[in-house]
């Protein structure tokens, strides 16, 4: 017998499919400019006090994200660096020396507490003369730099326990010359320790981003500190050659080129002043195959994209094993796609503007040497603002270890991306190149952290994290990437005699 059954007719299924809109933008957040002053003119302060230069000459600055004027800023010949030397040394032979290293402290103290009441202006101020995001400006120059005021001003009165059985005296008169790239943050590390350990100081700020350091006179003379403590003089090389070969000058503390630092090296060779030079850097950060991946790419990103590539310690090469380059190039590739590059005041903004218009012309000139070179360029597909300094965020892969973009220092967005296959191999990379500033080692391994830390001829080497700094922390270079250390106990010894 047969039996017939009935065949249930499949059920339909309603499948929904859910379409994203992915052009949408986040609203403007700008932060308000209503909150900083900055003044139509600057003179240079020396021995407390404004002052006219002695040339009468004034330039301008700009903010480079819209090409604007900010101010104008006194240029200072050598008449002027000779006015604020002998303040200096006047400062120094009659009060600062003399005075008891727990009142010292009080005026380094009283500089870091009034840089903290006037953080939201000072990191205004960064953003619009150096066209970094005002998120990097507000969450780590400004409170960095009064941590360093901070951090010098506990060891002013303890001297005797940085240098145990021995004595420690003030050098003099220290000549200080810092880059554009963190202005204020770069004062702090200079002037902190210098005053803190007895010293006077004539300070330059570059020529493209004085404010701040303006900014920081003004605080220093509201402190009440004693007169040609701190001068602070502006000017371009001219200015800065004038301090190096000033005969009344301790101490040359210089950030910024390696050319220059030869220059000053030759400068002060066969005279008895002391000197610290951080220099250039072309930093190796290193992903092995048991790497936390989404970690060590979001790494990559801060320590090349978020600040522009405007580090001297910015991770411009790097170094992927073979097994993982693809997938970690692809989430590269993609989060540098969601990048916001704009107003640097914007709260949105994740790339701000390029400090100068010579400065993007270099990294311009970089990007066209990488495609001769016979590099793969991959760059967002961003809209750049009609006006000012931008440049996307780029990298290259199928990089040669011999290839300029390797080996060159760009300062700017700009990611050489080279891969490895072993230990040896990758050490032997990293360590192929004229600087050594800084790197970044990712794994999951402890063991090969310590071995590749040991062999790595770099100042500083971050484990699993980059572009990581405190106070009490030293910081310096290998090879043409200069010499001496900044922050830290290391600090100290860079600006006291020990006997």
């Amino acid at each position: 017998m047969a039996v017939k059954t009935n065949k249930a007719s499949p059920k339909k299924t309603n499948t929904i499919k859910l379409k994203f809109d992915t052009s949408w933008s986040y609203a403007p957040a700008p932060e308000s400019k209503s909150a900083a002053t900055i003044n139509k003119q600057y003179d240079l302060f020396i021995n407390g006090e404004w002052v006219k230069p002695a040339g009468g000459k004034y330039f301008d600055t700009i903010n480079p994200a819209n090409e604007e004027q900010l101010s104008e800023v006194a240029e200072a010949n050598v008449a002027d660096v000779d006015k604020s030397v002998k303040a200096a040394r006047t400062a120094y032979e009659k009060v600062w020396k003399k005075m008891p290293a727990k009142e010292r402290a009080k005026y380094v103290f009283r500089i870091s507490r009034m840089i903290q009441e006037k953080a939201r202006e000072l990191a205004i101020i960064e953003s619009l003369d150096g066209g970094k995001p005002i998120r990097e400006s507000r969450d780590f120059d400004v409170p960095t730099a009064a941590n360093h005021f901070f951090y010098y001003a506990g060891w002013a009165d303890k001297l005797e326990y940085a240098f145990p059985n021995r004595v420690a005296e003030p050098l003099g008169v220290a000549g200080q010359i810092i880059p554009w790239n963190f202005p204020l943050l770069m004062a702090a590390w200079k002037i902190a320790p210098a005053i803190a350990t007895g010293n006077t100081v004539v300070l330059k700020p570059a020529e493209t981003t004085p404010l701040t350091a303006l900014k920081l006179a003004e605080i220093i003379q509201e402190s009440d500190l004693p007169p040609g403590v701190v001068n602070i003089i502006t000017g371009a090389g001219a200015t800065g050659a004038a301090i190096v070969n000033h005969p009344d000058v301790n101490k040359i503390a210089f950030t910024g080129s390696t050319d220059v630092g030869k220059i000053i090296q030759r400068a002060i060779a066969g005279t008895n002043k002391k000197a610290t030079l951080e220099l250039g850097g072309k930093a190796a950060n290193i992903i092995f195959e048991d790497a936390p991946l989404d970690q060590a790419v979001e790494g990559v990103i801060n320590g090349i994209y978020f600040n522009q590539g405007h580090v001297c310690c910015a991770g411009s090469r790097l170094y992927v094993q073979e097994s993982v380059a693809k997938q970690v190039i692809r989430k590269l590739r993609d989060r540098i796609e969601s990048l916001i590059v704009g107003d640097p005041l914007d709260k949105n903004t994740d790339i701000g503007a390029i400090n100068s218009k010579q400065q993007l012309e270099t990294i311009h000139k970089y990007i066209k040497i990488g495609k001769q070179e016979g590099a793969e360029l991959y760059e967002s597909s961003c809209k750049l603002p009609g006006k000012g300094f931008f440049c996307r965020p780029t990298l290259f892969t199928n990089v040669a270890q011999s290839n300029r973009i390797a080996q060159d220092e760009i300062f700017g967005p700009v990611l050489a991306i080279l891969t490895f296959r072993t230990d040896d191999e990758v050490i032997e990379k990293a360590n192929n190149t004229p600087y050594g500033l800084s790197a970044g080692v990712w794994t999951d391994k402890g063991s090969k952290i310590f071995n590749m830390t040991k062999r790595m001829r770099a100042g500083v080497i971050w484990a699993n994290t980059f572009n990581k700094f405190d106070p009490s922390s030293p910081f310096g270079g290998y090879k043409e990437s200069g010499f001496g250390r900044e922050g830290g106990l290391h600090g100290l010894s860079a600006y006291v005699n020990t006997v």
